[in-house]
C-alpha cells in the first residue's frame, strides 16, 4: 500500500493508478483498488473522478506527459525518420505498462501536454510537401496502427508483468495443419513483434507517400 504523504490530486491518483495497473491489469483496476492504496476511502476519488473513464482520460495524459518528458526533437529533416523514430518511441511507452493500449486507446487527453510534439511532427510533414491535411491522414494511421498493433501484441503476449508465455504458434499450426497458409502465417504473426512492427510502418511510409505525399505535389 503507498501511505499518503501529499495533497490528494488527479495527478496523484493517475500516477498510482499506472503503478497498480502493471500488477492488476486493466480489468483489475478499480476505483477502489486505487483508494485502498492510497490509503483513502474511495469516496475522495469520485471528488477527482466521476468514473473510470475519467480516469483512464487522466492516465493516458499522465502517460503522454512521460512520454513528451522522454522524446527529443524530430532526429532530421527526412520525414520518414521523424515518422518511424516516433511510432517506435509510442509503442515502446505503451509497452511499459500491462495493457498500456488499451488504457490509452479512445481517451481523451485532460490538457495539451500532447500539442508541442503534435505541432512539430506535422510540420515536419508539411515541410517535406504534404498539405495539412494529407499531414494528418498520414499521421492518424501511422498512430491508429501502432495502437493497433500494441493492443494485439499485448493480448498475445509474452505478458512480462504476469510472467506468462506468448501465443503458442507450434500448436496452432497443428490445429491448422489443413490449412498451410494459415498455420505459416501464424509464426510471422505472433513472433517478433520489433521486426513484425518496424516492417508495418516501413508499409505506412511508402504507402502515405505514394498516395498522400504525391498528390499534394
Amino acid at each position: 500500500m503507498t501511505r499518503r504523504t501529499s495533497k490528494l490530486d488527479r495527478r496523484l491518483v493517475a500516477e498510482t493508478a499506472l503503478r497498480l495497473l502493471n500488477e492488476v491489469g486493466l480489468e483489475g483496476l478499480t476505483l477502489r483498488a486505487i483508494a485502498h492504496e492510497l490509503d483513502v476511502k474511495a469516496p475522495a476519488l469520485y471528488w477527482h473522478f466521476k468514473d473510470k473513464q475519467a480516469l483512464l482520460d487522466e492516465m493516458a495524459t499522465e502517460m503522454m506527459r512521460r512520454m513528451a518528458a522522454d522524446t527529443a526533437a524530430p532526429p532530421s529533416d527526412d520525414w520518414r525518420d521523424t515518422f518511424r523514430t516516433r511510432m517506435h518511441g509510442l509503442r515502446a511507452h505503451l509497452l511499459r505498462y500491462r495493457d498500456g493500449a488499451k488504457v490509452y486507446s479512445g481517451t481523451t487527453f485532460t490538457d495539451t501536454s500532447y500539442a508541442d510534439g503534435m505541432e512539430e511532427n506535422l510540420r515536419v510533414l508539411v515541410v517535406a510537401g504534404f498539405t495539412p491535411r494529407a499531414a494528418a491522414r498520414a499521421w492518424l494511421t501511422a498512430y491508429s496502427f501502432t495502437i493497433g498493433y500494441v493492443i494485439e501484441e499485448q493480448a498475445m503476449g509474452p505478458d512480462p508483468f504476469a510472467g506468462t508465455e506468448g501465443y503458442d504458434v507450434e500448436a496452432r499450426a497443428q490445429r491448422l495443419a489443413a490449412y498451410p497458409l494459415s498455420a505459416e502465417a501464424g509464426r510471422e504473426m505472433f513472433q517478433d513483434h520489433e521486426r513484425g512492427f518496424d516492417e508495418g510502418i516501413g508499409a505506412i511510409i511508402a504507402g502515405v507517400e505514394a498516395t498522400l505525399l504525391r498528390r499534394g505535389a
